[in-house]
C-alpha cells in the first residue's frame, strides 16, 4: 500500500472518531445531516464543528504545508478539543515535527458579556450555559486519549484578552477563531492575525452563526484594509487566505 493512501486511511478515521461518526447511532437526537453541517451539541464525540468544518481544517492545513508556509496552529475556543486534536494528529501523520499546535481556551465557557466595551455582545448568555464548559483536565485527557499529548501541543488557558497578547507565538500558518462573541473574536484576531504569515489561513468558525462574530469580523478587517475575499465553508464558517 502506497504510504500516502496509509496517512489518508489513519486521517479519515481520526475525523470518523472525533466526531462519532461511526456510532452516531448512540448520539440522541443525531442525524448525518446535522453532523456534517454541525448543526448539532453532541452528547459524546469531540468536536461539535462537523464534517464539513473539519475537512476545511486539512484543506488548509495541506496547504501551508505543500506552500512551505511557515507558522504554528492555534484555535481559540477549543471545547473539548476536537479539532485540535486532529491538527496534532495530521502532523503526526505527516511527520512534522517543527510546529505546534496551540490549544487556547478559558477551559471554563464563554466569559460574561463587557457591555461597556463591547456593547455588540449585550444580551448574549453563553457565560450561562454549562455545557459549553469544558476544563483544561479533560481535554488534556482527550488528547491522550488519541495518544497525541506531547510537547508539540501547548495549552494557553485564560481569558483571550489575558492570553493572546503575550503567547509565546511567533508565526501562525492557520488560525481557527471559535469565540463566538464580539470580544472574544477581536480579542484573538487583534492579538493573532499581525502573526498569521503571508500565505496563511484565518477561519471564523461562526460567522454566519453569531452576529456579533461576524460583526467583530467585518469591523476588524474594514480597519485594517483587509480585502481578501471570505469563502464560504458551510452554513456557519468562513475562511480567507492572507495575500498581504
Amino acid at each position: 500500500m502506497p504510504k500516502h493512501n496509509a496517512i489518508e486511511y489513519y486521517l479519515e478515521l481520526l475525523k470518523k472518531t472525533i466526531l462519532y461518526e461511526i456510532w452516531l447511532e448512540h448520539e440522541q437526537g443525531a442525524t448525518p445531516e446535522a453532523r456534517r453541517l454541525g448543526q448539532d451539541w453532541p452528547a459524546i464525540a469531540h468536536s461539535m464543528i462537523g464534517r464539513v468544518r473539519m475537512d476545511n481544517i486539512q484543506h488548509c492545513m495541506e496547504s501551508v504545508v505543500k506552500d512551505n508556509i511557515e507558522g504554528d496552529f492555534i484555535e481559540t475556543g477549543v471545547w473539548r478539543g476536537g479539532a485540535c486534536i486532529f491538527m496534532r494528529g495530521f502532523l503526526k501523520a505527516h511527520g512534522i515535527e517543527d510546529r505546534r499546535v496551540w490549544v487556547a481556551d478559558s477551559f471554563e465557557g464563554l466569559p460574561e458579556p463587557d457591555v461597556v466595551n463591547y456593547p455588540n455582545d449585550k444580551g448574549y448568555l453563553f457565560h450561562t450555559i454549562d455545557y459549553l464548559k469544558v476544563s483544561l483536565e479533560q481535554v488534556v485527557e482527550n488528547f491522550s486519549k488519541y495518544d497525541l499529548l506531547d510537547n508539540q501541543v501547548r495549552f494557553l488557558k485564560g481569558w483571550f484578552k489575558d492570553t493572546l497578547p503575550t503567547a509565546p507565538i511567533e508565526k501562525i500558518a492557520v488560525a481557527r477563531l471559535d469565540g463566538d462573541m464580539y470580544s472574544s473574536t477581536m480579542d484573538s484576531l487583534s492579538s493573532l492575525y499581525p502573526k498569521v504569515s503571508v500565505g496563511g489561513y484565518i477561519i471564523i468558525d461562526d460567522f454566519a452563526a453569531v452576529p456579533t462574530c461576524a460583526a467583530a469580523v467585518c469591523d476588524y478587517r474594514r480597519e485594517f484594509g483587509i480585502d481578501d475575499p471570505l469563502v464560504k465553508i458551510d452554513n456557519a464558517g468562513v475562511y480567507w487566505r492572507r495575500t498581504k
